[in-house]
């Protein structure tokens, strides 16, 4: 299926999505991600969106109180420009404001380098068998996993089980190495 038509799909079934779904759906994808392998928990550093709620975004507030739980480093996203992010760490005097957008962002902080980051947590509309994702076509997540560290971790979060074939993906497009749902985890590498 192509992307255009992905975005379109999946949009539509996460606006039908009751607020009650999403929240269970949220908290089963935030316990089912502790089923990733060791390998994943033992970084230091790890990217996370917060969501658009307008959007039906994963509530990724569950996912937040794990890292935080297990005294990881938590780096959130800010949009700069047109094509880039910069990226903080949260500490207990980050102050969130909404962009644009309606993405919660840090207004300023300690600036984190993609390279230091181990693990990211990648926002998407749908995803395949083979680890290519849908997002919603602006490149701002492919421009900064170019960015990191070739061994930094992948993840995709996901409300829906995987497509079986996303067929425009393009070179640029940086494939996950897992995706979690609130059913299961899809490995795609051997992370």
């Amino acid at each position: 299926m192509q992307k255009k038509d992905l975005r379109s799909r999946y949009n539509a079934l996460r606006n039908n999505l009751s607020d009650d779904a999403l929240v269970n759906s949220s908290l089963s994808i935030a316990n089912r991600a502790l089923q990733l392998p060791t390998s994943v928990w033992k970084s230091d550093y790890y990217h996370l969106f917060l969501p658009i709620a307008e959007k039906k975004e994963i509530d990724t507030s569950f996912l937040l109180s794990i890292l935080q739980g297990k005294d990881k480093h938590v780096v959130l996203p800010k949009v700069v420009d047109s094509e880039n992010m910069i990226h903080f760490l949260l500490t207990d005097s980050t102050r969130l404001k909404k962009s644009k957008w309606s993405i919660p962002e840090p207004v300023d902080g300690i600036e984190i380098a993609p390279n230091k980051i181990d693990v990211v947590f990648v926002p998407l509309l749908a995803f395949d068998g083979q680890g290519q994702r849908v997002g919603y076509g602006k490149g701002f997540y492919d421009r900064f996993l170019a960015q990191c560290r070739k061994d930094t971790i992948k993840i995709g979060l996901s409300l829906f089980e995987a497509e079986e074939r996303i067929s425009d993906f393009e070179e640029s497009d940086i494939p996950l190495d897992f995706c979690v749902t609130p059913k299961k985890v899809y490995s795609f590498s051997e992370v």
